[in-house]
């Protein structure tokens, strides 16, 4: 396990620095990042984000599946988030493949039955941002007056473009 070494090595020079442990557990700035676990995006960074500023939530593509949802209820209901901000980013992985050739690969590898797992794969990088800041403003459970902004990262340049559509714009 030679990487988990080095994350453990590095985590331990990390913690005698450590100085942010009385932090409280709402994020500063009320605001939560809905983006992709794609490695190449440091949303804290590219951002400005510091130690509890934010709730960041990640997953691939970035996508307001249920879960994230979810996690963003809990932000805006028990943690007092005001903002939400989707970023899909440029050169995804999730536009390599479709739900149905992933399901068909796992199920072909482990025999087990995957045609029940929704990936949320896209074809449309702006049109997936756009279908995300719906999902969430249409979640009965957000409140109407969260503001919702969609954005895609470029990869190349580190730079931000918003998308707005139809469904953008419900507050703020």
């Amino acid at each position: 396990m030679p990487v988990l070494n080095e994350l453990l090595e590095a985590n331990k020079r990390f913690a005698e620095e450590f100085e942010k442990g009385d932090l409280p557990i709402p994020p500063a700035r009320q605001v939560a990042v809905l983006t992709c676990m794609d490695a190449r995006l440091h949303p804290e960074r590219f951002l400005g984000l510091d130690v509890g500023d934010a709730h960041v939530i990640r997953n691939a593509g970035g996508r307001a599946s249920e879960d994230a949802v979810r996690s963003l209820v809990i932000s805006s209901k028990l943690l007092g988030t005001r903002e939400f901000v989707v970023i899909h980013h440029t050169d995804c992985g999730m536009l390599t493949f479709t739900s149905q050739e992933l399901q068909k690969r796992l199920t072909e590898e482990t025999g087990a039955d995957a045609s029940g797992i929704e990936f949320l794969t896209f074809t449309d990088l702006e049109e997936s941002v756009l279908e995300d800041v719906g999902r969430i403003k249409d979640s009965p459970f957000i409140a109407d007056d969260i503001p919702v902004s969609g954005f895609v990262y470029d990869v190349q340049s580190g730079r931000l473009k918003e998308i707005v559509g139809p469904t953008a714009g419900r507050a703020g």
